[in-house]
């Protein structure tokens, strides 16, 4: 069984038909939900969900993504030591200069010990991380 971070790429991708990554998203997804994955999500990666989601018609897909992770226990919610190291990675540019809610991911996933993000994001790879699409 392996441990993957739902990342707000790969989660607006898969939610907005007019997305780029729309189709590439919805074949990973799949094959996530037919494999033996185990999927996770930060709270700070479902507020730039909510954010992206206030004006876009998949607004209730996030709510119900937050739901539904609450109730499993699959919604993290970073920790001191993830805030603190997230911080250091952003001041150094980490990451190919990935942004603070990707540096709390970075942190998080290494602490969880989980390799790969449901993203196509290159901050993820630049991390070291696999990604899914």
């Amino acid at each position: 069984m392996s441990a993957v971070l739902l990342d707000t790429v790969g989660l607006l991708a898969l939610w907005d038909e007019a997305d780029q990554w729309h189709q590439d998203a919805e074949a990973a997804f799949s094959t996530l939900l037919n494999g033996d994955s185990v999927l996770f999500t930060t709270t700070y990666i479902l507020l730039e969900c909510g954010n992206a989601a206030a004006r876009r018609p998949y607004r209730l897909e996030a709510d119900g993504l937050r739901s539904e992770f609450e109730r499993a226990g699959a919604l993290i919610r970073p920790d001191e030591s993830d805030w603190m190291t997230a911080w250091k990675g952003y001041v150094r540019g980490e990451a190919d200069r990935a942004g603070i809610v990707d540096q709390v991911s970075f942190a998080v996933m290494r602490r969880l010990g989980i390799q790969a993000a449901f993203t196509n994001d290159r901050h993820f790879r630049a991390a070291g991380f696999g990604v899914l699409f």
